[in-house]
């Protein structure tokens, strides 16, 4: 596990804050939970299953620039205006998740700051994350000599 996951990325009683927010919810395998470029209004944490992101790329199919499993945050885009979707996100198995509502969750930040910072220190770590894993999968896949094992 990552310091990117819920459970190790934030302590016990900013964790309990949040889950008093969650519902819920399933998605067969296939199904697209969001694309790239419409707002973003809610989020998931995986509890099993796997959601992978992708990325347009003008003239080929969207890259895969990562796989999502359990504990993991789906969606950060809702935490930053415009809060619009930087990727698109589809769930590659069945997927089960909770699902936060965007506005809620910042509604509790705001009231809140020092879950607030909490929730934002976390997705931060996951936006760096994931800006560094769609930098090495993009050069894998369209460089000419691919990430050569950058870091």
């Amino acid at each position: 596990m990552t310091t990117t996951t819920m459970t190790t990325a934030l302590e016990p009683p900013q964790r309990e804050r949040l889950m008093e927010l969650a519902r819920e919810v399933s998605f067969p395998a296939g199904t697209r939970l969001f694309e790239e470029g419409r707002r973003a209004d809610r989020f998931w944490i995986v509890r099993t299953g796997t959601v992978c992101l992708d990325l347009r790329v003008p003239g080929r199919r969207p890259a895969v620039v990562e796989s999502l499993g359990h504990g993991e945050l789906v969606g950060w885009s809702w935490h930053f205006t415009p809060c619009v979707w930087h990727l698109g996100g589809e769930a590659m198995s069945p997927v089960r998740a909770w699902e936060f509502d965007a506005e809620t969750v910042r509604a509790r930040c705001a009231e809140d700051p020092a879950f607030g910072r909490a929730v934002t220190t976390w997705v931060g770590r996951v936006v760096a994350h994931r800006l560094h894993s769609s930098r090495v999968r993009l050069l894998d896949l369209y460089a000419p000599y691919g990430s050569g094992g950058l870091v």
